[in-house]
């Protein structure tokens, strides 16, 4: 572990405030933090967190920069974004390591997200020569309307525990190209994947002689985050997080008239049609419900299956989640590690306890493995008579809930009757069935997907999702929109001054 932490720059103390090379900031007024390992209980490393001397210089460097940043060609500071991907590909698999030991996540998982970190950073280096604008006819002869973007500003990006890189990479690389400096929060449970990013960062910026373009604050939890979320001097706010924190966070930043960028949560529904195929439709609903050990927004924690064939899937999953490998999520051929907490345990227990009160029947999984380390438990299959008030809940944890349908009308409707709306899938043979479950009246998700589960989505697309899950997107498309200012232009190049409307002032 020691050498994995050497490799990746991180000491025994680290410094949690940083704007660049020679940024680290010490602070006393800040907290000590200790990263611990999910896997064995074990510290991993300390952190001194940003107090507010230091959350001051950080704002200050950032919006210092943003000035000169700004006014640097999208093309160049594409090619800093470029370079960066380049430094995280030298670092892809020590980084993915970390986020391995300190997250809990297996290790593909975590170099597959690292991998997420490079393909924006790829994405954006494109988008750099993309950032169009558009010209409009005038009704006014002589005159031309255009409309461009312009950078915004100092952006404050806040993530969660369960992946602790690529979120902020999906902010970090499209800001950075259309000319925004940003400021990261990263979850105070994950802090040292944050810190080892940004001296990744920092030799980038070194090379472009540039400091304060990307910049780190590991703060308390609420604290932190609460002053971000109010300081005017961040025009934006990305949070990622749960629905409740991120309904505050809406809140408080439109109270300032300020933006935000919403990711929460997730409950997301696979429909598996009679005529599905069932093979794929189980190897997809394994990693939907069981990667990341349930610890993703995009999870896979309902499915809901023709009645037809509801038996028959079941029994097959059951075999399936027999044979997970369980363990150190760094050992080769894991396929789930555990929990990132003990009160991610006794919430999943509660779940299922309250499953079981509300007749439904644990078929699979759901108890507790103390031999393999306090945080760990088995995936649990739940049988649901209905979906009632819980199974409408996101526990995030490795519960799959099944329920039955009879008409497709029936399972869309059931599908789409949680608060949350993220992610979606149906699996069938039948291009009317997929096509309905796209259409307009089917699935109210910002993602829908066929014959593939409800994880894992390619950069490139906007992701995000609907009602309780923010109405954010990120990571693609024209997302990079929602990180600049919107401006119309109407230049006159004529010798008169006609105008709109046909309206006459004066002779």
């Amino acid at each position: 572990m020691r050498k994995l932490l050497s490799e990746l720059e991180i000491t025994e103390s680290n410094r949690g405030a940083c704007y660049g090379a020679d940024g680290w900031l010490a602070d006393d007024s800040g907290a000590d933090l200790v990263s611990i390992n999910p896997t064995d209980g074990q510290p991993i490393a300390g952190v001194q967190t940003a107090g507010s001397q230091s959350y001051g210089r950080v704002i200050e460097q950032a919006a210092s920069a943003f000035a000169a940043w700004r006014d640097r060609p999208a093309p160049r500071r594409g090619q800093l974004v470029r370079d960066l991907g380049n430094a995280l590909r030298e670092r892809a698999e020590p980084l993915g390591e970390l986020i391995a030991l300190e997250m809990g996540k297996i290790r593909m998982e975590g170099i597959g997200e690292v991998q997420e970190m490079i393909d924006i950073c790829d994405f954006a280096v494109g988008l750099s020569r993309q950032l169009y604008g558009l010209t409009m006819q005038s009704e006014r002869p002589g005159h031309r309307m255009y409309e461009q973007w312009h950078p915004l500003g100092p952006i404050g990006v806040i993530t969660a525990f369960n992946f602790p890189g690529a979120p902020w990479a999906w902010n970090a690389a499209i800001a950075a190209v259309c000319g925004d400096t940003v400021v990261w929060k990263p979850s105070e449970i994950t802090p040292l994947t944050a810190i080892a990013v940004q001296h990744i960062t920092n030799r980038v910026m070194a090379a472009h002689n540039v400091s304060g373009v990307f910049n780190l604050l590991v703060g308390d939890g609420p604290g932190t985050g609460k002053t971000m979320v109010n300081d005017a001097r961040l025009p934006l706010i990305s949070f990622t997080g749960s629905v409740r924190t991120g309904r505050q966070v809406g809140q408080q930043v439109a109270a300032r008239l300020g933006r935000s960028i919403l990711e929460l949560g997730g409950n997301n529904g696979i429909i598996v049609a009679a005529d599905a195929d069932l093979e794929l439709t189980v190897r997809a609903v394994m990693f939907g419900a069981v990667g990341t050990a349930g610890q993703r927004c995009t999870t896979t924690r309902r499915l809901i299956v023709h009645r037809s064939i509801v038996d028959k899937l079941t029994e097959r999953l059951i075999k399936a989640y027999a044979q997970v490998p369980m363990g150190d999520p760094l050992r080769d051929g894991i396929l789930m590690g555990p929990l990132v907490h003990a009160q991610a345990v006794d919430e999943m227990m509660a779940a299922i306890e309250t499953a079981r009160a509300s007749g439904g029947e644990r078929v699979c999984g759901g108890e507790r493995l103390p031999e393999l380390g306090a945080y760990f438990v088995q995936p649990a299959i739940v049988r649901m008579p209905q979906q009632s008030a819980l199974v409408c809940e996101e526990t995030f944890a490795p519960i799959l809930y099944v329920m039955e349908y009879e008409e497709l009308s029936e399972a869309i409707a059931m599908h789409n009757a949680v608060p949350q709306g993220l992610s979606s899938a149906i699996f069938t043979g039948n291009v009317r069935t997929a096509e309905r479950f796209l259409s307009a009246s089917g699935s109210d998700c910002g993602i829908a997907n066929v014959n593939i589960g409800t994880s894992g989505a390619e950069i490139g697309g906007a992701f995000g999702g609907e009602k309780d899950t923010g109405g954010g997107r990120e990571a693609g498309s024209d997302a990079w929109k929602g990180y600049m200012r919107r401006q119309t232009t109407t230049i006159n190049w004529s010798n008169e001054l006609p105008l709109a409307q046909g309206i006459q002032f004066g002779d």
